[in-house]
């Protein structure tokens, strides 16, 4: 089943981050990072399907091989910025659904990496990934990292910020709405884009950037797993974190089961649950009661391969 996933991300100086570094990771390349001499080598990657790196359509005709080299744009990058706080780079991080094709998912990133570049005016490098093979990892999480420069490029280089390192009150003074609006025309046009993606390719799925209370689906929305808790069980270790949230949200299950939801707004986890007695029952009883449930469903989902409700990030959707 398709589901919406954009997830933006910044890189700065002040939490320590290193654009050269996300790029080599991402692209599963060796490179030095200049400006601190330390070189990064991810090239024993193996789920590296696909990367290119775009630049604004009105360049197509010049030269611009210096943006196309990843190790030189993403050093100019660095180089480009002096103070201790800046922000150096920008990503994308989307869900790619699994019911299109890999010729079909590439299409999708780059009409969409298009789409942005020729908006922002800047180097974005766009790298897909396949599902990573690790116990545990999600085998529909194919995903794409669109990483963008804070700059604009031009054939000469990395020239002003773009507009969205502009601060409101300056977007403002320019006539520009506040910046949340970017991230919002974003999302929904991620939405549009594989919509229409699967759409040409004669399949039903649809995906959706709207909140469940906009969707007009009244049930809670699945616990997401912060990325340690997840690695801890993905390498055969207890998270109480873990447990505690999907916990948490079973109780949170179970009190809208029991306070008359209507059966065709509840989910399939929802529906599992059993019937609440007609006794009233503590919070500790139903949260005790509903972690049999989750542990239920867990062992239930092992043995017959049925997904589960819970989709938690992998390696790469959680990075």
């Amino acid at each position: 089943m398709a589901v919406y996933f954009l997830n933006l991300k910044t890189f700065g100086r002040s939490g320590g981050s290193s654009a050269v570094s996300a790029a080599a990771y991402r692209s599963g390349e060796r490179i030095r990072d200049e400006r601190t001499g330390q070189t990064y080598d991810h090239t024993d990657r193996q789920d590296i399907l696909h990367k290119e790196i775009l630049v604004p359509s009105q360049y197509a005709a010049a030269d611009m091989s210096w943006a196309r080299d990843r190790s030189n744009l993403w050093n100019a990058a660095e180089a480009a910025e002096s103070r201790k706080n800046a922000r150096v780079a920008r990503e994308y991080l989307v869900a790619l659904p699994v019911e299109l094709d890999p010729a079909q998912r590439v299409n999708l990133v780059r009409g969409f990496a298009r789409e942005l570049t020729d908006r922002y005016q800047f180097a974005l490098d766009m790298t897909v990934h396949a599902p990573r093979n690790f116990p545990g990892s999600d085998q529909r999480n194919y995903h794409a990292h669109l990483l963008a420069t804070t700059r604009e490029a031009t054939q000469e280089g990395l020239a002003a910020k773009t507009i969205l390192e502009i601060h409101d009150f300056r977007r403002q003074e320019r006539g520009l709405e506040p910046s949340i609006h970017e991230l919002l025309f974003v999302r929904e046009r991620w939405a549009t884009v594989a919509n229409e993606a699967l759409q040409e390719a004669h399949i039903d799925a649809r995906v959706d950037h709207r909140s469940l209370a906009a969707q007009g689906i009244d049930r809670e929305p699945y616990p997401y797993i912060p990325r340690a808790a997840f690695e801890m069980e993905r390498h055969g270790y207890r998270s109480d974190l873990a447990e505690r949230m999907r916990a948490d949200y079973q109780a949170r299950v179970q009190a809208r089961i029991e306070r008359g939801a209507a059966p065709e707004l509840t989910s399939r986890a929802e529906r599992a649950l059993p019937t609440a007695p007609a006794q009233p029952q503590t919070l500790e009883e139903i949260r005790r009661r509903a972690r049999e449930n989750w542990l239920r469903m867990r062992q239930e989902a092992a043995e017959t391969r049925v997904d589960t409700p819970e989709r938690s990030r992998d390696d790469d959707l959680s990075r």
